[in-house]
C-alpha cells in the first residue's frame, strides 16, 4: 500500500442501515387528490357540453345498427342519405316563371319536359291533378354550382391577396431585430392578435351590416382574420432568419433596409410561399363557409338548400367542395416540390 493512499485507508467506514432507504413513490396522496380534482372537471365539463348524452345516443345508435331499439342519430342520417342520392346535375325550371318564352326557340342542350302533379286544395280539401310544363337543362345546377364555386375560390384569391398586403409591412414591424422601436412592435403585434382573435365568421357579420349581402364581405373578412396569421408568420421567420449573412452586410455599411432586402428576404421567401400557399387553400374551406352568414360564394347557395331540405343539391354542392379542394391539394403540393 502507497503511503498516499494508507490516510483514506485507515478512515472509518461510513455504515449504511437499509431500512433507511426511501424508494421514490410514485403514487402520492398528492397526485391521488390531483386525479380526482381533474375527474370531477372532466365530468362536470362533459354534462356541460352534453358529452355524457352523446355517448349514451352513441350507445344507442350503435344498438339500432345491430338491431336493438331505434336511435335519433342513425334515423337523421339514414333520413340525409336517402335524399341526398342521386345529385341532382339537371335544372328544371317553369316555363310560366320565364319571361317572352318560346317554344320553337329554346336554349342549347335544353327541352320542354311535360310532368303531371298533385297539388293540394285547400278550399275543397282534395288533391287535383296539373299538367306543369318545365325548360329543363340538363347540366343546369351543376353549371350553377360551378358558377358559384369559382366565385368561391375568387373570394379566396382576393383575400389571400389583401392578406398579404395587410401582414406584410405588419410582419416586419413585428419583428424584434427590425422594428423601429418598442411601441411600434407592440402595436403591430397587438393589431395582428386582434386580427387573429376575430373569427371570418363574426368579422363577415360586421361587413355584411356594412357592404350588404355578397362576396366583399367574405372578401374582407378572410383578409382581415388571415393578415393576423400571415404576419405571425412572417415575423417569426425574420426574428429567426440566420444572422451570419446579416451581418456581414452591415459590415460593409449597409441599412437596416438593405439588409432586410438582400440578408434576410432570400432566406425566408421559400417559407413565406409556403405558408401563402397553406393560406390560399384555407382561404377557400372557409370561404364555403362564410355564405352561410350571405357573405358570397357557394356557401349561400349550400345554406339555401339545406334549409329547403333539397339534401340532393346539398350533396352535389358537397361533391364539387371536395374535388375542388383535392385538385387545389394536388396543385400546391406540385408548386411546393418546385419551390423547396
Amino acid at each position: 500500500m502507497s503511503p498516499a493512499t494508507e490516510p483514506f485507508m485507515n478512515q472509518p467506514k461510513e455504515r449504511y442501515n437499509s431500512d433507511s432507504w426511501e424508494l421514490h413513490r410514485a403514487v402520492t396522496p398528492k397526485l391521488i387528490a390531483l386525479f380526482l380534482l381533474l375527474t370531477v372537471l372532466i365530468g362536470w365539463s362533459a354534462h356541460n357540453t352534453e358529452m355524457d348524452r352523446a355517448a349514451l345516443e352513441n350507445i344507442q345508435a350503435v344498438g339500432a345498427l345491430i338491431g336493438i331499439g331505434d336511435s335519433k342519430v342513425v334515423s337523421g342520417a339514414t333520413g340525409f342519405i336517402r335524399k341526398a342520392f342521386p345529385f341532382v346535375v339537371k335544372s328544371k325550371t317553369e316555363t310560366e316563371r320565364l319571361d317572352n318564352f318560346d317554344p320553337d326557340k329554346l336554349p342549347l342542350f335544353t327541352h320542354v319536359e311535360n310532368v303531371t302533379e298533385r297539388e293540394y286544395d285547400t278550399l275543397t280539401d282534395s288533391y287535383s291533378e296539373v299538367d306543369i310544363q318545365y325548360l329543363v337543362h340538363p347540366f343546369g345546377y351543376l353549371i350553377k354550382v360551378l358558377v358559384k364555386m369559382w366565385e368561391t375560390l375568387e373570394m379566396a384569391f382576393w383575400g389571400t391577396l389583401f392578406s398579404i398586403m395587410i401582414s406584410l409591412p405588419l410582419g416586419i414591424l413585428s419583428a424584434r431585430n427590425y422594428t423601429p422601436n418598442k411601441a411600434v412592435y407592440s402595436g403591430a403585434r397587438g393589431l395582428l392578435g386582434f386580427h387573429r382573435s376575430m373569427p371570418e365568421l363574426i368579422i363577415a357579420l360586421f361587413f355584411v351590416l356594412m357592404y350588404g349581402f355578397g362576396p366583399i364581405a367574405g372578401i374582407f373578412a378572410l383578409a382581415v382574420h388571415t393578415s393576423g396569421v400571415l404576419g405571425k408568420f412572417f415575423a417569426d421567420e425574420i426574428e429567426n432568419a440566420p444572422t451570419g449573412p446579416q451581418d456581414a452586410l452591415r459590415t460593409s455599411g449597409a441599412g437596416k433596409l438593405k439588409v432586410l432586402r438582400f440578408a434576410v428576404l432570400p432566406q425566408v421567401l421559400p417559407q413565406y410561399v409556403a405558408y401563402v400557399q397553406y393560406i390560399f387553400e384555407r382561404n377557400i374551406r372557409t370561404a364555403t363557409v362564410l355564405g352561410i352568414v350571405g357573405a358570397g360564394g357557394i356557401g349561400m347557395e349550400l345554406k339555401g338548400r339545406w334549409d329547403l331540405f333539397d339534401y340532393d343539391h346539398v350533396s352535389t354542392i358537397l361533391l364539387i367542395i371536395f374535388i375542388t379542394v383535392m385538385l387545389l391539394e394536388l396543385i400546391s403540393q406540385k408548386l411546393r416540390a418546385r419551390t423547396m
